[in-house]
């Protein structure tokens, strides 16, 4: 099943928006600008309405909707008007140099919170329960991530490492690229990089897909390289506030879709996976005054 196909039965719609709006064509990123800018106006518009609106032509209207897996405009109006419907209400959290440390706290508190729902809202059970039964029939795992992406897959190979899979981390862009390709059939990559693009990364996992392994990747962009060399796509927001720094922003997300993740490889390996929790924390103990 491919992305374009899954993307409007899994998620938010206008968060769906900003996850591929960097593979949008010009024309489409109008269309895009007016629905998230103007979402209950794009509501009630007919395909003529929002061509008009967004200064484009009906046809692009069209591919817009297409891109988002949508069959065509009234589909997408459909699902437009569900999320509306069930929008919560969010008060701006954007942070001005005259705020006091409390407003600071508080919105930053806001703003990852949203995070939290806005991947939950990402979240498609479907994709998830494959991911489990990949990563609990595998061989081996392999989780790769370079720079900040780096940090979350060491966190990702802790995880996996304490329920009792076989799971190695590499951080390196050297390292990752000789890893690669030496995977093979029935070896699972877990590839994690937010932009989707970062080249030490896309061109390994690419290697180890034509070795045969299979490809999980977890990013913000919906249609980034990646992902077009992953069996399964997970995805977490786009969006990040310009005071956020970008790692904490995005890591948040992150590590909540992996927080998910491995609470259902747990209770689905049941007894094994409380096996190895008892043995790994049995282990360090005696490490604890």
């Amino acid at each position: 099943m491919t992305i374009s196909n899954k993307l409007h039965q899994t998620s938010n719609t206008l968060l769906l928006i900003s996850s591929i709006y960097s593979s949008l064509t010009k024309a489409e990123k109008k269309v895009a600008d007016f629905v998230l800018n103007n979402p209950e106006d794009a509501l009630l518009s007919t395909i003529t309405d929002l061509s008009e609106k967004s200064a484009v032509g009906d046809t692009s209207v069209i591919r817009f909707c297409r891109k988002l897996g949508f069959r065509g405009f009234h589909d997408f109006k459909l699902s437009l008007a569900q999320n509306l419907v069930n929008a919560p209400v969010q008060l701006s959290g954007e942070i001005n140099y005259d705020d006091d440390t409390d407003s600071v706290a508080r919105k930053i508190t806001q703003n990852n919170e949203q995070m939290l729902r806005n991947t939950l809202n990402l979240i498609d059970p479907a994709t998830l329960n494959q991911a489990v039964s990949l990563l609990m029939n595998g061989n081996r795992i392999f989780v790769y991530g370079v720079g900040s992406s780096g940090i979350t897959a060491m966190d990702v190979h802790y995880r996996f490492m304490r329920i009792g899979l076989s799971a190695e981390v590499q951080r390196d862009a050297h390292i990752i690229a000789m890893s690669a390709s030496l995977v093979g059939k029935g070896d699972i990559v877990f590839g994690i990089s937010h932009s989707g693009s970062t080249k030490d990364l896309v061109d390994p996992i690419r290697q180890a897909k034509e070795n045969g392994a299979k490809v999980i990747c977890l990013t913000g962009h919906a249609k980034s390289p990646i992902t077009h060399h992953a069996d399964i796509v997970l995805l977490v927001p786009s969006k990040e506030s310009p005071f956020e720094g970008g790692a904490l922003s995005t890591k948040i997300g992150h590590i909540h879709m992996i927080e998910i993740l491995s609470t259902l490889l747990t209770m689905n390996m049941k007894d094994k996976a409380a096996e190895s929790i008892r043995k790994t924390a049995g282990s360090v103990a005696d490490k604890l005054y």
